[in-house]
């Protein structure tokens, strides 16, 4: 039934699976292993002639409520949960590929992805080349009839670069090549990458559908079958599980998805235009604003722009230290899509491992803050980032 509902009923419903009391809230099975009526029925079990649970490495009732609410919510036909959003990536990338095979993806990564796509990956074998995304020729150019995945971000973790999804799937496609997207910053309520060509989606459930900063976690989502033949085993055997816990708090986060990303990203783009409008900001990327260079390809992909808003303080870093330094109600961290309004400096945190021409290649400066816009008011956050500009 619940695969017929709406988007906001699969978040409260969707995936419950009630023990024999009927409790109203979802039980947490806080359990490592399980217990067989018999010899011959833990035989039954492990060759999967019955169906159950063996060992919370492989599968949790927890964990799986909030994968199957996951995969309602995506559209998948199936998902895996793990223990952070970079187990996510890792997975199912090394799954699926063995030495020989080519890895084709976007400049534009999270710094931590692009370590495994830049660094890891070749250590086994696995040859990776990192493009242009916004560069449809480049994808052309670039992929080869041994690539078997290409992987993005859209939007770019953290200047906002939007792809387009439905020409790179193509492209993709026409090496037989499977194409993965972190969907992290647009979320599942405003971007729905399966529904574009992708073939596997990665969260970082840490963020957004955690959203109150608690727990790490990741999700890894796509057809049933891609998940059998490659993810399953793996994870069963290399053990990326997310803790029973975690499961249930990420479960809980998604009743409220929903109404928290639409309340994030109406503040996103409030705070957006009136960086847009300040005379000691440089230049802002938030996909709503008609400025974004890649702004119409953006609103045909997602539902409302987000709440991450990358900007650029005039003066260099030092100016933009002693900005961050004078916010109030905004705090420095390197997380988001909290409940908090969240900023850091990516040229010295989140991609600081980077290169100065790697940084510059992606559009990372000495000025540019990531700013993940809260759920508090936004006149308060307004008023805060005006009197920290005038300390710019």
């Amino acid at each position: 039934m619940t695969k017929t509902l709406r988007p906001r009923t699969q978040l409260v419903h969707g995936g419950t699976l009630r023990s024999q009391y009927g409790e109203t809230s979802e039980a947490l099975f806080l359990t490592s292993g399980y217990v067989y009526e018999t010899m011959e029925a833990a035989v039954k079990r492990f060759k999967n002639e019955e169906p159950g649970f063996i060992y919370s490495r492989f599968a949790n009732p927890t964990i799986r409520m909030f994968e199957e609410r996951m995969a309602l919510l995506e559209g998948a036909e199936d998902a895996r949960a793990t223990a952070t959003g970079m187990a996510a990536v890792t997975s199912a990338l090394l799954c699926c590929l063995k030495a020989g095979d080519h890895v084709l993806a976007s400049q534009a990564l999270f710094g931590s992805c692009r370590f495994v796509v830049e660094e890891l990956l070749p250590r086994y074998g696995i040859a990776s080349t990192l493009v242009d995304g916004r560069d449809l020729d480049a994808w052309k150019r670039e992929i080869r009839p041994n690539t078997k995945i290409v992987f993005l971000e859209s939007p770019s973790n953290p200047t906002l670069e939007i792809i387009d999804v439905r020409k790179v799937a193509e492209i993709a496609h026409s090496v037989g090549a499977l194409l993965m997207i972190d969907n992290v910053f647009a979320t599942p309520i405003l971007q729905r990458p399966l529904g574009l060509g992708a073939d596997i989606v990665v969260y970082s459930a840490t963020k957004h559908i955690d959203g109150q900063g608690r727990c790490l976690g990741g999700v890894i989502l796509s057809s049933k079958q891609w998940i059998d033949e490659n993810l399953h085993n793996f994870m069963r055997q290399t053990g990326p599980s997310i803790s029973p816990f975690n499961a249930w708090v990420m479960l809980k986060s998604l009743e409220t998805l929903d109404l928290r990303v639409r309340e994030h990203a109406r503040n996103g783009e409030a705070v957006a235009r009136f960086l847009e409008g300040h005379p000691k900001v440089a230049r802002v990327l938030h996909p709503s604003l008609k400025s974004h260079p890649q702004h119409e390809l953006a609103m045909s992909q997602m539902e409302m722009g987000g709440n991450i808003v990358a900007f650029e303080v005039k003066g260099g870093q030092e100016a933009t230290f002693r900005f961050g330094n004078a916010l109030k109600v905004i705090k420095i961290s390197n997380n988001l899509g909290d409940a908090k309004s969240l900023i850091t400096h990516p040229a010295t945190t989140t991609h600081q491992r980077l290169t100065d021409e790697q940084r510059a290649a992606v559009g990372i400066t000495a000025g540019m803050l990531r700013l993940s816009v809260g759920l508090e008011d936004i006149q308060d956050l307004i008023e805060d980032l005006d009197a920290a500009l005038t300390r710019a």
